[in-house]
């Protein structure tokens, strides 16, 4: 069982306008709601591989109590911590002119000791085999808080992976998480370098494995493509040429397609080839829509002809 954890869950408000102008009444189309968070997306990205999993997620108030009911909808399976604070929310416009998209992202409230203890006790209560835990930490969390998940995750013999950046990322050094998605930028604070060629990434990320982050470290380098580095092993796949639309929810999708070959134990070389291809699919998409499944698979037979 695959259970994905989103500690700063949300609403995605997303429309769209022509043009954006400072100090104007600006006219725009109809507003469309749809759960959000890291762990939730990758839930989401999954089940349009036909792999089921358990978003576990806090949420509280209107928002809290939306976020469920569009969970719902789409089908997803989901546990939800209860909490006393409101959910946060992001806002995305999209400029039709110019197709531009202007993102909001919100702190959210602080998570209550209480709920933090409830969700570490449902890792083990849930006994999955995978764990992927994604997102940006709500305030009040430390830093060090998914190196906790990585070890609550291990000893119910789960392969925990992480998908955050910044000072989270950071902290999970020694804390051998079984996959993590840093980009070139957080793979260098990783290894306090101050720059990555782009020839020097697959080297970095097998420092970053000696380092004790994780067993397999994915690289996503955007239009560039991507490595996937395991001790003794090192992956390129470069990224398909296609029309982008968002960036919005790639990441999530490539986590979820390198989830969807790992669990069928597929080879490296094709986990990092299927994970390009569902986030540059996402990439097409308008708004928050994640990937269509068609269109990865096409992308997905472009890379490895």
């Amino acid at each position: 069982m695959i259970l994905t954890i989103t500690l700063n869950p949300c609403i995605d408000k997303s429309s769209k306008v022509a043009v954006m102008k400072p100090d104007s009444k600006l006219r725009a189309s109809a507003l469309v709601n749809e759960p959000g968070g890291g762990g939730i997306n990758i839930s989401k990205a999954l089940k349009k591989l036909s792999v089921a999993s358990v978003a576990l997620f806090p949420a509280g108030g209107h928002n809290g109590n939306m976020l469920c009911s569009l969970l719902k909808e789409e089908g997803i399976l989901f546990h939800a911590v209860d909490t006393k604070n409101e959910t946060r929310e992001n806002w995305i416009v999209t400029e039709t002119s110019t197709n531009d998209q202007f993102r909001v992202t919100f702190p959210g409230p602080p998570i209550l000791e209480e709920t933090v203890k409830t969700l570490i006790d449902q890792i083990r209560a849930f006994a999955p085999t995978y764990v992927i835990a994604s997102g940006s930490l709500p305030p009040g969390l430390p830093d060090y808080f998914y190196g906790l998940i990585v070890k609550n995750a291990t000893a119910v013999g789960a392969k925990c992976i992480v998908d955050t950046s910044g000072p989270a990322l950071q902290a999970l050094k020694n804390k051998n998480a079984y996959l993590i998605k840093p980009n070139i930028g957080e793979l260098s604070k990783m290894l306090n370098i101050e720059q990555l060629a782009i020839n020097e990434v697959d080297d970095a990320a097998q420092q970053a494995i000696i380092d004790g982050y994780a067993e397999l470290i994915a690289v996503s380098m955007g239009p560039v493509g991507a490595w996937l580095v395991s001790r003794d092993k090192k992956y390129y796949c470069p990224a398909p040429p296609v029309e982008k639309r968002t960036t919005v929810g790639a990441g999530d999708s490539m986590v979820a397609g390198m989830v969807y070959m790992l669990q069928k134990h597929s080879s490296l070389r094709d986990t990092i080839r299927f994970g390009v291809a569902c986030g540059s699919a996402a990439t097409m998409n308008e708004g928050t829509q994640l990937f269509e499944l068609e269109d990865a698979l096409k992308l997905y037979e472009i890379i490895s002809a």
